[in-house]
């Protein structure tokens, strides 16, 4: 039990170095650094690489954002593989939908609670 821990931590803070890395020595935009994990989380999940990270490291690797680019990728091809080619436009939003979801609702409820800065 202490182990899967320890690797859900050294996984996700390793992850999360990569995004600091890109800040800092790439200096790259927030917006580009997150493009490019949820690319590379796709990426990853096309290769068949992500989902033997994610049973590795559990929430080390479903946490980041880059699980959120594999959860695209893989909602995709499931759904492809049982609808079609409409099932990759389907299958992205089915598994996606209550995450964006949830967070343009938290997002407008933070609007209305806190003053904005600018």
């Amino acid at each position: 039990m202490l182990a899967m821990f320890f690797w859900a931590f050294v996984i996700g803070g390793f992850i999360c170095v990569i995004g600091q890395l890109l800040f800092d020595v790439a200096k790259l935009t927030p917006g580009h650094t997150l493009s490019l994990l949820v690319v590379a989380g796709a990426i990853l999940d096309g290769f068949g690489l992500y989902e033997p990270l994610v049973d590795f490291a559990g929430a080390g690797a479903t946490i980041p954002i880059t699980s959120f680019g594999n959860a695209l990728v893989h909602g995709a091809l499931q759904d492809a593989k049982a609808h079609g080619i409409i099932g990759v436009l389907t299958g992205m939003f089915q598994v996606t939908s209550s995450g964006v979801s949830a967070a343009i609702i938290f997002g407008f409820i933070g609007s209305l609670i806190f003053k904005p800065k600018g």
